[in-house]
């Protein structure tokens, strides 16, 4: 699986100056391109979809993708939100950056629950289950690369 080739695309983007960029969102927006590449290779090698399936698979596939995106793009916002305060972070900046983080876990969560049923709709329950371990595969490589980049909350 191409799990192991997008810990390295990870790993290779973040180490790039963001200096070579207009700005540090288009460098951003580089990144999430790259990474969304690499992840749908990945999904296409894993799934081994069959003619039938591949169709509506990718539809939806683009679909849920759409809309992962924008969930995504709070969590980035809360990233850049916590760089921007980290050397000056208060009590009430770094509660509300923890309540932002749990909304859109729940968020996250609730389109994961919601693009589940649509996937075992088109796939078997097996294969909807194939994807969506991928999906956290990817996820949980991507938060262990963000794990070592973001440092913990100095508390006073």
């Amino acid at each position: 699986m191409k799990t192991k080739n997008i810990l390295l695309v990870i790993g290779m983007i973040l180490m790039m100056s963001p200096a070579f960029s207009q700005s540090f969102n288009d460098y951003l927006e580089v990144v999430r391109d790259v990474l969304n590449t690499e992840k749908k290779a990945a999904v296409a090698e894993t799934m081994e979809l069959s003619e039938a399936e591949s169709g509506p698979f990718w539809a939806l596939y683009n679909e849920y993708n759409s809309k992962l995106y924008n969930v995504h793009t709070e969590r980035v916002n809360i990233i850049k939100d916590f760089a921007a305060s980290y050397e000056s972070m208060t009590d009430e900046k770094a509660d509300a950056l923890v309540n932002r983080s749990l909304a859109y876990q729940t968020k996250l969560l609730k389109l994961n629950k919601s693009y589940y049923k649509k996937f075992k709709k088109i796939l078997p329950a097996t294969k909807a289950a194939l994807y969506f371990q991928v999906e956290s595969k990817i996820d949980d490589l991507v938060n262990a690369q963000l794990a070592l980049e973001i440092p913990l909350v100095e508390a006073n």
